[in-house]
């Protein structure tokens, strides 16, 4: 009867590099018992990772130094798994999108379901939640992109939401100077009529930052896309909200921004 270590073999020969338990007991003639002691050894001897209950990962040597491999390569089977869309956003989709400057030292996923992160090896998986009707209308195929890997593809966010993804989380995103070098980096690459459209989908004010630092780039055409959201808004909100005035009430700055209606509070740095 076949065992665990030559049903491992056959799946990377197969061009698989990740399996879930139901599957491989439905193949192997194991009591259960009998089998989570097998993957127990191959954990152990690093031939193997369990990033979640019930989902491993095969590891090829070169992957043992790191713990795992590229979480690109697997984050596509682990989402199926789990039941659940998602895309690859923020950080790690901005450097596959062309800004250089951000080293994605975490893997950032947008999900419509709460998941804890995942640290596996050196590899750090963040999942950041988003409301389900939210990530419905955002996660649209003609809004994503697919990242191509040496294990198949995995999805992620082309390049206007990453770019409004990152606005609105841009805590993750290394703050509001990290996403400026964003926007600086790969914001001529949007397109403009198709950055309009899934800007109607986010907050006025983080479309209104974004545009901001678009014209800060002098991407022209990106930012004009957006100006009729500012339009929408009499009430002017600081460029970063994070920074609080010494003295609560009083104003964040003498600084304004009446094109996009944003109190300046920020000194925003970017490298050209």
């Amino acid at each position: 009867m076949p065992s665990l270590d030559d049903y491992i073999e056959n799946k990377l020969m197969s061009g698989y590099s990740t399996f879930t338990r139901e599957d491989a007991l439905a193949e192997l003639a194991l009591k259960p018992e009998a089998f989570t002691a097998a993957l127990t050894r191959q954990i152990s001897r690093k031939r193997l990772a369990n990033p979640r209950h019930g989902f491993y990962i095969i590891l090829r040597p070169e992957d043992r130094t790191a713990g795992a491999p590229d979480p690109a390569r697997w984050i596509d089977p682990l989402m199926k798994y789990l039941g659940t869309d998602y895309r690859i956003s923020l950080l790690r989709a901005a450097a596959m999108h062309g800004s250089s400057h951000q080293a994605a030292m975490v893997f950032q996923v947008v999900v419509p379901q709460q998941f804890r992160s995942i640290v596996i090896g050196r590899h750090r998986i963040q999942f950041v939640y988003l409301a389900p009707s939210i990530f419905s209308a955002t996660n649209q195929k003609e809004w994503l992109t697919s990242l191509k890997t040496d294990t198949g593809y995995a999805q992620a966010a082309g390049v206007e939401l990453t770019l409004l993804d990152c606005i609105r989380y841009f805590k993750r995103a290394t703050g509001i100077n990290g996403v400026a070098q964003i926007a600086k980096d790969i914001g001529d690459r949007a397109n403009p009529r198709k950055l309009a459209s899934v800007a109607q989908h986010f907050e006025n004010s983080s479309v209104r930052r974004l545009g901001y630092l678009l014209d800060l780039s002098n991407h022209k055409k990106q930012a004009e896309a957006l100006q009729s959201f500012a339009q929408q808004s009499d009430k002017y909100t600081p460029l970063d909200p994070s920074v609080r005035p010494l003295i609560e009430g009083l104003s964040f700055s003498e600084a304004r921004d009446d094109r996009w209606r944003l109190d300046i509070n920020e000194n925003v740095e970017i490298d050209f």
